[in-house]
């Protein structure tokens, strides 16, 4: 693959090892030749690395497929998964998972896998989850018209910043990219 083809969520095998591309910049300086600038994330130990090429460079990509998992419970630092497919149980490494926090138990994800090796290189949540808050300071009527927020914690354990109405009980739906909260359900 070319170096100007590159996307995100895109595999990589750089000096052996396995990176996804995080985050990517066409780049066309006033003299010189046209870069890539990319951010890439090493699947194994979560390591951020920033590197640039010329966008006729020629990488080396990895094949990969898409499954679904189920999360099932969390073990230690890992979680485990159960493919929807073979119903076989997979432990992953939480660190590899963006927005861990805001996963339940239950829920669907869906993992690349490198298919090649079957090793997955990640896992993406969905979007938006809609969890219930477990605790918050009582909200007070009438307080909807600033833009002033309290901490709540929701039933994953994760804490969110949300509007000074939403109560304990309440469901509310968060977008697992920055942890925000997006609506009351």
């Amino acid at each position: 693959m070319l170096a100007g083809d590159i996307k995100k969520n895109v595999c990589l095998r750089i000096d052996g090892r396995i990176y996804v591309v995080i985050d990517f910049l066409h780049v066309k300086p006033g003299k010189g030749n046209t870069v890539m600038r990319t951010k890439l994330r090493d699947v194994q130990d979560g390591r951020v690395l920033e590197r640039t090429w010329i966008v006729s460079a020629k990488l080396e990509d990895v094949q990969v497929d898409h499954r679904q998992f189920q999360f099932l419970y969390k073990e230690g630092d890992d979680l485990v998964f159960m493919n929807n497919e073979t119903f076989e149980q997979v432990n992953i490494a939480a660190n590899i998972i963006d927005g861990v926090g805001f996963l339940k138990e239950g829920e669907n994800v869906m993992a690349t896998i490198d298919a090649a090796t079957d090793t997955i290189l990640t896992v993406e949540i969905p979007v938006k989850v809609v969890l219930k808050v477990t605790y918050t300071e009582p909200g007070l009527k009438g307080d909807t018209a600033t833009n002033a927020t309290k901490p709540a914690t929701v039933e994953t354990g994760a804490e969110v910043r949300v509007p000074l109405f939403i109560n304990e009980g309440d469901m509310i739906e968060i977008d697992t990219r920055d942890g925000s909260y997006v609506t009351r359900k």
